[in-house]
């Protein structure tokens, strides 16, 4: 009826008749599979790839490749994404009812859970995404609009997990399938040797695979990790290294080596000696370069380009689809992603956490230095214009609305209060000021109505949500942004903050500043905001940035609609985070964040690298604070999810801070060194060069602390200070300094 494509990364094919009932269920059923389904349930979806992956839409190339392919199968799979637990039973009861009429072959459970895949025979009057609409509504259920492409390909979980499987579906309509092009498969085809009995009688050549991992990609992250594949005259001094590396995990067996290492030309002899000449050395182990490589692809971090039609959608910005399973997600947070692209789920996150905090406001708790923290939370969601930064809003709207609700009373008490004063007579007392609770206010307010809410604010931390950054800087003066920037620093860990007039129409006073908000923005606003010259002055680290993906000559993006019943959570989840009050104790979030934090620590030290140092340290603070609110939302419970989400969410925010001000910050550091001490650091490094020098000697002596522009600085201020002279496009030369 139809036919089964499993595919690989890296293009290795494999010819074979089609899958027969038993070898299909011996695929799904072999150890790693069932591991591997049961790690991703448990939330480690960084795992998937490692899952066997099926097509069941579409015929192969003439050279086996899936991509591009045009020619439809008999059959057409369908992936249903995003069920709510309740749902899944009721689902799972409609395809059932209706098997015969939609023609069903297949149907099991998705490997994060919350979904199916099914497989049914194709309506050959209809093209494969009318297919898809009409099983939708057939079955009265949303398929996954960005799975709709003939060449998708599904990841395959266990038998557990298989609920229908019709032996119809595997009859044949060719005589052979192609497993090309993709992602690791089982350990039932891990081995060294391509014909290994291992990979099952009649299985013919297969892929040849270390703990699950291609070495073909194996070798691939060698050349990104070692300086690139080898030049013309270095080919054999780099094959021999890479196969001294490659044989630590072969067992020292040269005929697997000769099997999997690049040729570069090389005859089938000149390989042989050189995989001769690697084997003679004494074994060694694994080196740490190659057991770097082998952590990482089995964390899932992989530097080459993932190539599978199936995770497309969520290649840019896929930090929480590829380390997090959106399921493990509690009340409010879960619901705050419905209808929300892959791509954006990290933006819309990081977008609500400040009101969270702010709801949050009643409790400490205690950080891994012993001090107690408040939920002070800000956080700038950039993006180019038009990049869809309204979906942010969209989930903060329904966030805020109790806000809306009491400020809405509030601010009708204070209305009347200003009518009445107006309207006294001149000899009659003027009515006292209700000193109202304003929780809400706009980031364009004054420094003087601020310090008035902050003084009405009861203890309460407010809040603030601005659509334009570019707005709120255009809006301030030089003075009052200066201001601004004091509150927004201070808001960090409520310091203390106020103002001092003779007049009575501004505000006086001394306030303890609790102020959490959220700003969207485009790149422009944000650098405009974060200028080179005050990039030091401490807010930078305690932002949290979010960027929004990339959507140049991108399709336009498909949101979905919460349902009533979806924001009535996000409102029960409000009610919980208010519910909280006093000290929290969370001992293994704590020593989690600490653990993170000492590792970041360690990383900036063995490069180095002052950037990461300064903003470590906050990031922590700011996972910490997260963890916190997703701890709350779960119903204090310090679990899994909850401190992976922490690390997750420390992780996001250092590697978008570093991205956003790293630059501008280093060459801070290069320009207090060097106005410092006009002979200092630089010109240690200046009395290292030689007489005539390149900027890659610069380079060489500045590694791991000077960006391209901070070597730019110090060649031009060299130059200025006629330290030296440029004698052609690439050469310098030192001239005598007077002192």
């Amino acid at each position: 009826m139809s036919v089964h494509m499993i595919y690989y990364k890296d293009g290795a094919k494999m010819m074979r008749p089609v899958l027969s009932r038993p070898e299909y269920l011996v695929l799904r059923n072999s150890g790693d599979q069932v591991q591997t389904v049961a790690a991703i349930r448990e939330g480690n979806t960084s795992l998937k790839h490692k899952l066997l992956q099926m097509n069941y839409s579409c015929l192969p190339n003439e050279d086996g490749s899936l991509r591009g392919s045009k020619q439809m199968s008999t059959t057409v799979g369908m992936d249903i994404d995003h069920l709510q637990g309740e749902e899944m039973p009721k689902v799972k009861e409609r395809i059932l009812a209706k098997k015969e009429e939609l023609g069903l072959l297949m149907l099991e459970e998705s490997a994060r859970g919350g979904g199916y895949h099914l497989v049914f025979r194709r309506r050959p009057e209809l093209t494969q995404e009318e297919n898809l609409k009409w099983a939708s509504d057939l079955l009265e259920v949303a398929y996954d609009a960005q799975a709709k492409d003939i060449t998708r390909v599904f990841f395959t979980t266990t038998e557990a997990e298989l609920v229908y499987l019709d032996d119809e579906i595997f009859e044949l309509t060719i005589a052979t399938e192609t497993l090309a092009h993709s992602r690791p498969a089982p350990s039932l085809l891990e081995g060294s040797s391509v014909s290994s009995s291992r990979a099952g009688e009649g299985m013919g050549v297969g892929l040849l695979l270390f703990k699950g991992i291609p070495y073909t990609s194996i070798i691939r992250e060698y050349w990104h990790r070692t300086g690139g594949e080898p030049a013309e005259g270095e080919r054999n001094v780099k094959l021999h290294k890479l196969a001294v590396n490659l044989r630590a995990i072969c067992d020292n067996r040269k005929e697997v080596l000769m099997q999997i290492m690049p040729r570069f030309g090389l005859t089938d002899a000149e390989l042989k000696s050189v995989v001769d000449s690697a084997c003679k050395e004494p074994p060694k182990g694994i080196s740490k370069v190659m057991q770097g490589i082998i952590d990482a692809m089995e964390n899932g971090q992989w530097t080459i380009e993932n190539e599978v039609d199936d995770v497309v959608e969520e290649k840019q910005f896929s930090t929480l689809n590829s380390q997090f399973s959106i399921n493990k997600l509690p009340i409010g947070l879960k619901e705050s992603l419905v209808g929300v692209p892959a791509s954006m789920h990290m933006p819309v996150l990081c977008g609500i956490m400040p009101i969270c905090g702010a709801y949050a406001d009643q409790v400490e708790v205690e950080y891994c230095d012993g001090n107690k923290h408040h939920l002070g939370l800000m956080t700038i969601i950039r993006g180019e214009q038009a990049s869809n930064k309204s979906v942010v809003k969209n989930a903060i709207d329904v966030w805020k609305r109790q806000f809306d609700e009491e400020d809405a009373l509030a601010r009708k008490r204070e209305e009347a209060w200003k009518d009445r004063k107006k309207s006294r007579k001149a000899n009659e007392k003027a009515p006292e000021d209700p000193h109202v609770l304003i929780r809400q206010v706009p980031v364009t307010v004054s420094c003087s109505t601020l310090l008035k809410r902050f003084k009405n604010a009861q203890g309460h931390t407010l809040y603030s949500f601005g659509e334009e950054l570019d707005t709120l800087r255009k809006t301030n003066g030089a003075g009052s942004w200066s201001s601004k920037y004091d509150i927004y620093r201070l808001s960090f860990d409520r310091g203390e903050w106020g103002q001092d007039y003779n007049s009575d129409q501004a505000e006086s006073g001394m306030v303890n500043v609790a102020y959490n908000w959220t700003m969207l923005g485009t790149n422009g606003a944000l650098r405009k905001c974060f200028k080179a010259d005050n990039i030091e002055n401490g807010l930078s680290s305690r932002v949290l940035l979010a960027e929004m993906p990339d959507s140049s000559f991108q399709k336009m993006p498909k949101f979905g609609k919460r349902s009533a019943e979806d924001e009535a959570r996000i409102q029960e989840a409000v009610t919980r985070l208010r519910s909280f009050t006093g000290l929290l104790d969370v001992p293994r979030l704590r020593k989690a964040i600490e653990q993170w934090v000492e590792e970041k620590r360690v990383e900036a030290a063995k490069d180095i690298d002052l950037v990461k140092d300064v903003y470590r340290k906050r990031a922590a603070v700011i996972g910490f604070r997260c963890g916190v609110i997703f701890y709350m939302l779960e119903g204090a419970k310090e679990s899994r999810a909850c401190i992976k989400f922490a690390l997750l969410i420390a992780q996001y925010c250092l590697d978008q801070q570093m991205k956003a001000f790293g630059e501008a910050l280093e060459s801070q550091f290069v320009d207090a060194r060097d106005e410092c001490v006009r002979y200092g650091s630089n010109h240690s490094i200046f009395d290292q060069l030689s007489p005539a020098f390149t900027m890659d000697d610069l380079r060489s002596l500045k590694r791991g602390f000077c960006s391209e522009a901070g070597l730019r600085k110090i060649i031009s201020r060299w130059y200025r200070d006629h330290w030296i002279e440029k004698t052609d496009k690439t050469h310098w030369r030192k001239l005598t300094i007077e002192n």
